[in-house]
């Protein structure tokens, strides 16, 4: 199985869409109650959908080589982040910021931890 897409409820499409498209997302699938978009980099989507009622709990994580250009970038563009990039003790660098409905998204830079971090389950050989 391949992960194809994540699916976010969002209340105010235009102004989800915006903010997205703003952190550099491509539209790929635009209506008033649904959008989808290309990340920035690789082949996954990512979608909003309209609801009733937004509950945020998710929380998104945005790979970056160079986390604290691009949180300089995106707070010159007007975006606020509310932690300001920094190295975590399980070896990430992270930023994040909050959507307009409340969903947590980070900016990180896992290097060679990734995928491998120290702690890894080995697979059985």
């Amino acid at each position: 199985m391949r992960l194809n897409q994540i699916t976010l409820p969002v209340s105010e499409i235009a102004l989800s869409k915006a903010f997205y498209q703003g952190l550099g997302f491509r539209l790929l699938v635009d209506s008033p109650h649904y959008c989808r978009f290309l990340a920035p980099e690789g082949d996954s989507t990512f979608s909003l959908h309209v609801e009733e009622r937004v509950r945020p709990g998710a929380v998104i994580y945005l790979e970056c080589e160079d986390v604290d250009a691009v949180v300089a970038r995106l707070t010159a563009a007007g975006y606020a982040f509310d932690t300001p990039p920094r190295d975590e003790r399980w070896l990430w660098r992270e930023a994040s910021l909050l959507d307009p409905d409340g969903h947590r998204i980070k900016l990180y830079h896992g290097g060679e931890n990734r995928i491998d971090p120290p702690w890894r389950v080995k697979p059985d050989a």
